[in-house]
């Protein structure tokens, strides 16, 4: 008899108007059939069933009695297509990006100020949005971290990026952040990249982190060292000049 367990998770607000269920089971054609539903499913792994064939399933426990709530949270979250809470700080929200970020983005990229020392994004809205439905897939859900969306919580609004990413030929993580114009010069983007490198010092094990900073770049590149960054050498990347700069945690 295969072994099945229903949780509803105790939050405030409904999943699309329904109380948010995880499924937690130790069968493959349960799982599937669960799956096939629209259903968040937890698979349940033992010895009695692990020859069978569970692929495509992003997520499996040994002891489904003892499931820790936050943890339950997430896996929720990731197969229903909703963005994980990352951190807050006294101002903002640091959350996953989802594709309806990408409106507040291209608000935010349309400043010269912006694209002045930062990668534009893609020339059509849609392009972008795929961009970041893979980028869940296929970062978000393999490192458990990026480069997250900063929200405003007194507004509600988006003002910026943030998060960790890896750049190629490098082996640190790499910080990297933007805010938008208008929420400039308010400390903003200190209160959220400190928040954010003791997230990684403390819930990712990093031991150091490295920034590139555009040259002429001043802004940038006085927050990074009033953080703890110190500058160690110039390199090229794509045809760019950065300074690249490292911190390690305490």
């Amino acid at each position: 008899m295969s072994y099945l367990r229903v949780i509803p998770l105790p939050w405030e607000e409904k999943d699309g108007g329904e109380i948010p269920i995880l499924y937690v089971t130790d069968s493959p054609e349960e799982a599937g059939k669960l799956r096939g539903c629209g259903k968040a499913v937890l698979i349940y792994l033992h010895e009695g069933n692990r020859e069978q064939d569970f692929s495509g399933f992003l997520y499996a426990v040994q002891d489904p009695e003892n499931l820790d709530p936050e943890y339950v949270g997430k896996v929720y979250r990731r197969q229903r297509g909703l963005p994980w809470k990352i951190l807050e700080t006294e101002r903002c929200l640091v959350r996953e990006t989802t594709p309806e970020d990408v409106e507040d983005f291209y608000r935010i990229y349309s400043a010269p100020e912006i694209t002045k020392y930062m990668e534009e994004l893609y020339p059509e809205k849609e392009q972008e949005k795929q961009y970041i439905r893979e980028y869940i897939e296929k970062v978000y859900t393999f490192f458990e971290f990026g480069v997250w969306t900063v929200v405003e919580k007194k507004s509600g609004s988006v003002i910026g990026r943030a998060g960790f990413a890896y750049r190629e030929g490098y082996q640190d993580p790499e910080l990297g952040f933007i805010i938008g114009v208008p929420w400039q010069r308010q400390g903003y983007a200190e209160e959220v990249c400190r928040a954010i490198l003791a997230y990684g010092w403390e819930n990712l094990g990093f031991q150091e982190v490295q920034a590139l900073v555009m040259p002429g770049n001043e802004a940038s590149l006085r927050l990074c060292e009033k953080i703890g960054f110190r500058r160690k050498e110039r390199v090229t990347e794509g045809g760019r000049e950065y300074i690249r700069l490292e911190t390690g945690g305490v």
